[in-house]
């Protein structure tokens, strides 16, 4: 078993049981920025978590050249479910070429030299941190979540 697979298969479940949740928020709530979350939306948290893979994975330790993605070209969870499908192939791509060189350092834009490990492991729990934060806006604006905790191994 490959066990940052298998981890990240998880993630993907559960980060598609969110998707769903985001179903049921109105387009307007979707988009709509809250000023006690410091003017983000919803979907700007998306974006972002999309980013952090991006650059930390994709364009750090893969080293690509992937172009940010800007807010406005994302309108829709639908939308979203695409960006995260090339965001999956991205993670999928990384960990393949790293698998069994976890301690492996990679130098970051004059920031240090980090390991494979590290840079999954920011990422993962990124995109952790801004799912509370998702569910917490959906609260906010009126909408009942489900249990978004890491879906259980079938």
């Amino acid at each position: 078993m490959d066990v940052f697979k298998t981890q990240y298969d998880w993630i993907q479940r559960t980060r598609e049981s969110l998707f769903d949740y985001c179903e049921t928020l109105s387009p307007a709530d979707y988009v709509k920025e809250l000023e006690n979350f410091g003017g983000d939306s919803v979907q700007s948290l998306h974006v972002h978590v999309a980013n952090c893979y991006r650059v930390w994975l994709g364009n750090r330790a893969l080293g690509k050249s992937l172009s940010k993605i800007e807010i406005e070209s994302v309108n829709d969870v639908e939308k979203m479910r695409e960006i995260f499908r090339g965001t999956d192939d991205l993670v999928y791509e990384f960990l393949n070429k790293f698998s069994g060189k976890w301690d492996e350092t990679n130098k970051v834009d004059g920031r240090g030299e980090f390991t494979a490990l590290w840079l999954f492991t920011h990422t993962i729990t990124h995109e952790f941190h801004h799912k509370g934060q998702i569910v917490k806006i959906g609260r906010q604006l009126g909408y009942i979540p489900p249990d978004t905790d890491l879906i259980e191994p079938q």
